[in-house]
């Protein structure tokens, strides 16, 4: 057992358990269920209805924690509704896609009253009540409407409000804090800080402007209607990451873990290493079990996402005396909630800031290659003899490009696998259908850059009309070269007569002589820097246009980071992240010439993920007894 989780344990073992007489809880007592379990099923599900508890014991049954005593932990939060909530939506969801997430997209808009704290299951009932109680009793005092500040820092964005009305708001959490510490046994400490409405927290600092620009579209005197609410949390996964599930995965081995789409999934990040690379442990908030699960499986959630609501408290004001003909309409758009009003605040924005765009940069990692799939010695299982290579499996390539060396230089410089040259054609067609005009592509000299290049372009219809310009330079960490040599790539000549729509003219910025065996952390670092450097000066900036550059998982990690001003990462970190970006991954840069920058935004197209699929031999499968 955990350190942590020994004093969790300590915590909370000598405690007295009185039991309820909930409604909630008799039915469920009555078909045989343990009270505190019973009690455990309630409180996780926010005590909202029988059949909800009964559906979370019925997914926990195989739970290893479901008899622990470790309670949830509970925190009071003023959240705002109405038109004023819509237009924080928008502001998280526009942020997002402009600056990337920040710390406060972890959670929904709202003020703390008071934070998180323990409380036993059997008495989460009372904390209902108190709610109810200092809520009636504040109803006439509340403020009928709340005045918001903006306030900005290099780190921080957000709404004050007003010291008189915030002086109300502490008296209530005072007053809630100081009856669940009486009745319920309850540490509650009540929030006396400056009340605020968290905007953005911890961005880079570059952001600020772009944020402040956004956050001056949400006009704070916007009809609301203001609830205290009662949320909880699992107090065991606070320091967790979490993650969304994507697709099924059904498991393959006793130590994986079954998810469903949809299913949220909590990862120690310290507990990582056990996990071999593209696989992850995660314990699943639905199940309560733990097991490896692929990452390409899943996207990443908010921490609050796992949170459950129990009780709300409305507080009436003057401020909600709009009728719902009133209301702004929200409309779908792609299955999110869209407000005009808003949309048009922002798109005003947006129409300063699209003037100054230029250029994108897309880089993007190569496909599959043949020995990813087939190992090192791929080459080995495909050779003759006398020399010539045959298919002995539909995903190696058909046939493999004449080079004047050995046909062993192809174990150091692999091509792509036919599901890689599909996944690149499929990502070219995926561009062509958002309209994305590509002016320039640049690729590393390994031949599984060259070949993404090429069948990218090829579904862009683009083959033949733009070049590819071959740049060593662009080539990965030489350090990760497990030959520790410079592979022998093949010639600019011998990728023309395989038929390669290569630009003969361009001559590289780095020459391949300039590549070093076993470089430097510090010197890749430069060298990526410099080379995207030459890239986006030898590009001229007239009219939009999109720059393709096809690398490796590094690149997108290095060339990103250099081009937006973002310091490197330290070598142990960046090796955590490129080993997360799988095939075809890919990010996006585009430029803010006014403001002589370049910034990440979500790229034109979705990612692409799909699962393994093993060798199959029928005589050893079908017929064996």
């Amino acid at each position: 057992m955990a350190v942590a989780e020994a004093q969790l344990y300590a915590k909370v073992s000598n405690k007295h358990r009185g039991r309820s007489t909930s409604a909630l809880l008799e039915p469920l007592l009555a078909k045989g269920f343990p009270a505190h379990i019973a009690q455990k099923a309630l409180v996780a599900t926010g005590q909202k209805t029988i059949e909800d508890a009964a559906k979370w014991l019925h997914s926990h049954c195989n739970d290893p924690s479901l008899d622990d005593p470790i309670p949830q932990e509970y925190a009071l939060y003023l959240c705002p509704t109405g038109r004023l909530l819509s237009r924080l939506q928008d502001f998280w969801k526009e942020s997002k896609r402009q600056c990337g997430k920040n710390r406060a997209h972890e959670v929904f808009p709202h003020v703390t009253l008071c934070d998180f704290f323990t409380c036993e299951d059997q008495k989460v009932e009372l904390l209902y009540g108190i709610l109810k109680r200092v809520g009636d009793s504040f109803s006439q005092s509340f403020p009928p409407s709340i005045s918001l500040t903006l306030h900005a820092s290099p780190s921080y964005l957000g709404f004050f409000i007003d010291d008189s009305q915030a002086n109300v708001l502490k008296e209530f959490a005072v007053a809630f804090s100081s009856e669940a510490s009486a009745l319920a046994d309850c540490h509650v400490k009540p929030s006396l800080k400056q009340f605020h409405l968290t905007l953005a927290h911890r961005f880079y600092p570059h952001h600020q402007k772009t944020l402040e620009q956004l956050a001056k579209c949400i006009n704070p005197g916007e009809p609301c209607q203001w609830v205290a609410a009662l949320y909880s949390r699992d107090m065991r996964f606070v320091h967790y990451q979490r993650l969304r599930a994507l697709f099924q995965y059904k498991p393959q081995n006793i130590d994986e873990l079954m998810i469903n789409a949809g299913d949220l999934i909590y990862v120690d990040p310290t507990q990582q290493c056990e996990a071999s690379e593209g696989w992850v442990i995660g314990t699943s908030h639905r199940t309560g079990c733990r097991g490896f699960l692929p990452e390409n499986y899943t996207e990443k959630a908010h921490e609050s996402d796992t949170w459950v609501k129990h009780r709300e408290y409305v507080f009436e004001t003057a401020s909600r005396s709009f009728t719902k003909t009133e209301k702004e309409p929200n409309v779908k758009l792609n299955g999110e909630a869209h407000n005009p009003s808003m949309s048009r605040s922002v798109t005003s924005v947006l129409s300063l800031q699209n003037a100054a765009l230029r250029r994108g940069v897309l880089v993007m990692r190569h496909g599959e290659r043949v020995d990813q799939v087939f190992g090192k010695s791929w080459l080995q299982q495909c050779l003759t003899a006398d020399g010539k290579y045959y298919r002995t499996d539909l995903n190696f390539p058909s046939s493999l490009p004449r080079r004047k060396d050995s046909m062993k230089q192809f174990e150091c410089d692999p091509p792509l696998s036919c599901c890689g040259i599909f996944q690149a054609r499929l990502i070219g067609e995926a561009l062509l259908g958002q309209e994305v005009t590509v002016s320039y592509v640049y690729s590393s000299p390994a031949l599984r850059c060259v070949q993404t290049a090429q069948h990218v372009l090829q579904g862009l219809k683009l083959n033949q009309k733009v070049k590819i310009r071959v740049e060593p330079g662009l080539f990965e960490w030489t350090k990760w070269e497990a030959s520790r040599a410079i592979p022998n790539f093949m010639t600019v000549t011998e990728l023309v007569e395989a038929s390669y729509d290569i630009d003969t003219s361009y001559r590289g910025n780095f020459p391949l002589s300039s590549l070093v065996p076993s470089e430097s952390y510090d010197d890749y670092v430069s060298r990526s820097s410099a080379v995207i450097n030459q890239i986006i000066t030898a590009c001229p900036s007239k009219g939009k246009g999109v720059i393709l550059i096809v690398g490796h998982g590094s690149s997108l990690a290095s060339l990103t980071r250099a081009l937006t001003g973002l310091p490197s990462r330290d070598s142990g970190d960046f090796a955590q992240v490129v080993r997360k970006i799988p095939s075809l991954g890919m990010c996006f840069c585009e430029e803010l010439k006014e403001e002589n920058k370049w910034q990440m935004i979500n790229p034109p197209v979705k990612t692409l993920t799909h699962g393994a699929n093993a060798a199959f031999n029928w005589r050893n499968t079908i017929m064996e007894d």
